[in-house]
């Protein structure tokens, strides 16, 4: 079964009614190209900030550094992969994200540039879960080091009951209670991630993808940043969060481009691609 498309506003025109719509429209996209060419511009410009922490990671050829992780290339994107240590599989939205870059990441390599997701969940589970998924990017392991804390994709207890959560730099307040229910507690309305603008019923559902409770799935947060190697030093040049992930989200690129759009009215709909009713 599949999710059925609610019908969207349309009229029915002529072939030269459309062309002279689709020309305005053009008009306004080359517009956004436009702009989206400046915001590239203004991302490189932005200050690098080195990286004085020695992080070490785990990785399929053992314990590395950040700057292990670029390989002999000048430039480095990580991709913060929400999979927490109590997790039992990845969360279905980055994995719909990794569908997307598993097969950009040669390319990537050939232009001087790594690719690596990085999560907190130990090594041996992140690798057998890429395996179930047929991935191939490289991987690795941040767990009970402070990477993706420092970075903003994870986030304690602790900060989620006192309000102390900053995720996509804003300040997000402390978890609800529910009066019901056993006083399980809930992600607050709005908990930080483009996975939870579809309400509280999906975020649940989310976690259970992940084998987790909604507390323990948004402590994890997805995200992307990016780093350079100049002269042996590691520096931090750019990370962007929650809708800022929409443009590199393969599927809904594609979906924007339907006549149904991302048809997401009856809910969040994405899973495991293995997940999916009838796979």
């Amino acid at each position: 079964m599949t999710t059925t498309t609610k019908p969207t506003p349309h009229t029915i025109g002529t072939r030269e009614a459309w062309r002279a719509a689709r020309l305005e429209l053009l008009a306004a996209e080359k517009e956004l190209t436009r702009r989206s060419d400046e915001l590239a511009r203004q991302r490189q410009a932005l200050p690098w900030v080195r990286v004085e922490k020695p992080y070490r990671l785990e990785t399929e050829a053992g314990p590395a550094t950040l700057a292990d992780l670029f390989g002999g290339r000048s430039q480095l994107l990580v991709y913060h992969f929400m999979f927490g240590p109590d997790y039992a599989a990845g969360c279905p939205s980055c994995s719909s994200i990794a569908d997307g870059f598993d097969g950009i990441v040669t390319h990537l390599e050939q232009h001087d540039v790594a690719l690596w997701a990085v999560s907190r969940a130990p090594l041996a589970k992140l690798l057998d879960f890429r395996r179930r998924m047929g991935w191939r990017f490289p991987w690795a392991s941040c767990h009970g080091g402070d990477f993706n804390f420092d970075f903003n994709a994870h986030f304690t207890e602790e900060q989620q009951h006192v309000g102390g959560i900053e995720y996509n730099y804003r300040r997000e307040p402390a978890m609800a209670v529910k009066p019901t229910g056993g006083a399980r507690p809930a992600a607050a309305p709005d908990v930080g991630s483009q996975l939870v603008r579809k309400g509280e019923l999906s975020i649940v559902e989310l976690a259970a993808t992940t084998g987790t409770d909604v507390p323990t799935y948004t402590r994890e947060r997805p995200g992307v940043s990016a780093f350079a190697l100049e002269d042996g030093v590691v520096y931090h040049t750019y990370s962007t969060y929650a809708r800022g992930l929409d443009a590199l989200w393969g599927v809904y690129q594609w979906l924007d481009r339907a006549p149904g759009g991302r048809n997401e009215h009856g809910g969040y709909w994405l899973r495991h691609r293995d997940a999916y009713p009838g796979r």
